[in-house]
């Protein structure tokens, strides 16, 4: 008989019913004291051969229930290489059919990235020459903060930040860190040599880890919204992010990259602070430079879609984008992937994926070297 289970790191599903296989039924959960819900990740086991229909009954009522249409839904047997199987959303249940060609199958919203990665990557990171690590603090879970400081640490250099995961189911934010760090880390690649040269990086690879381990879409154990936390952060609801901003308030911020995944629209992009106060034509001609540059090193990157510019004046400053351009005075941006593929760039065995999203973590350099000669 059929048996679905998702307790392990990053899981996350409600299964109702799964004696018959062709209508197995299930529910996403909502992240802790929150009402957010959107990611899954769960293991099909006792199926091989047959043919398979699950059905999501609450997707209707997701926090962003618009990702679910023309969406495929991330599966593996491995759980290393992520293949995309159709689905079908009728704006109240997510159905998706299949005939498994083993016992065990796992499915998510995208390609899950677990704290167990993370350990993996923060000791490969430390092995670097390059890099020193500091343990900020703890979450309310009791997990580390892990911040990765990478060059000589000059003070006289200008400090570059560079963030992800402050949204726990937006995993692609960490596997574009993977490609990101690869490339910093490397003392054979030019453009990293450069940067190095004249900037120390610090860099936070996982902003929520509690929220990952628990399989939240969008808050830490406390339910806050870390994203929403910036303006006043406490140890009692965000410690993640008091940790952080107490970290760039000592050494400072020059640069500022937030990277975190969008459901509905199909595109990279980046959104900026333009609606902040202290906002002026040149971070706009900043803000500009670094789109397009990127635009041009990257064909899985587009200015074209993205989200409308908020008004002069009206940034909402909790949002970490937002309030450090205003507090540090310096150009700040987040950098949005899909859950989706991407329109103009479309995979159809593998949709936007894993390595697509490390590669463009990678180009990101490029860019960052054009906005350090820009703002030399």
């Amino acid at each position: 008989m059929p048996h679905i289970s998702c307790a392990f790191d990053g899981g996350n599903i409600e299964c109702l019913n799964a004696e018959n296989p062709a209508d197995i039924q299930l529910t996403i959960r909502k992240d802790n004291k929150s009402d957010f819900y959107q990611w899954f990740h769960f293991r099909l086991t006792g199926a091989q051969g047959q043919h398979v229909r699950m059905r999501i009954l609450n997707a209707g009522g997701a926090s962003y229930a618009k990702g679910f249409a023309d969406y495929s839904m991330a599966a593996s047997y491995d759980r290393e290489v992520w293949f995309r199987i159709p689905t079908q959303f009728d704006g109240k249940e997510l159905n998706v059919e299949i005939s498994p060609e083993l016992d065990s199958m796992y499915f998510a919203y995208f390609a899950p990235y677990s704290m167990e990665r993370h350990a993996d990557l923060i000791a490969w990171a430390c092995d670097s020459p390059l890099v020193n690590y500091e343990r900020l603090g703890a979450t309310l879970d009791g997990q580390d903060m892990d911040l990765l400081k990478i060059g000589d640490l000059d003070p006289k250099k200008k400090n570059y930040w560079v963030i992800a995961r402050q949204h726990p189911g937006e995993t692609m934010a960490e596997w574009w860190m993977e490609g990101f760090l690869e490339r910093l880390t490397d003392d054979h690649d030019p453009v990293a040599k450069a940067l190095l040269a004249a900037a120390n990086f610090y860099v936070v690879p996982n902003m929520n880890p509690d929220g990952s381990r628990r399989g939240h879409l969008r808050t830490n154990a406390a339910g806050a919204n870390l994203n929403r936390e910036w303006q006043s952060p406490s140890l009692e609801t965000s410690p993640e992010v008091f940790h952080v901003l107490n970290k760039m308030r000592q050494v400072g911020v020059d640069f500022s990259l937030d990277v975190h995944g969008d459901e509905a629209l199909p595109y990279n992009f980046i959104a900026g602070p333009e609606g902040v106060p202290s906002w002026s034509d040149f971070r706009q001609s900043q803000l500009d430079g670094y789109k397009d540059a990127l635009a041009r090193i990257s064909p899985d990157f587009q200015t074209k879609v993205g989200y409308p510019a908020t008004a002069p004046g009206k940034a909402n400053l909790t949002i970490c984008t937002n309030f450090i351009a205003e507090t540090f005075g310096c150009l700040s941006m987040t950098l949005e992937m899909p859950f989706k593929d991407t329109k103009d760039t479309p995979d159809e065995l593998y949709g936007w994926s894993p390595q697509r999203c490390q590669r463009l973590g990678a180009a990101n350099l490029d860019a960052l070297l054009g906005h350090l000669h820009f703002s030399a």
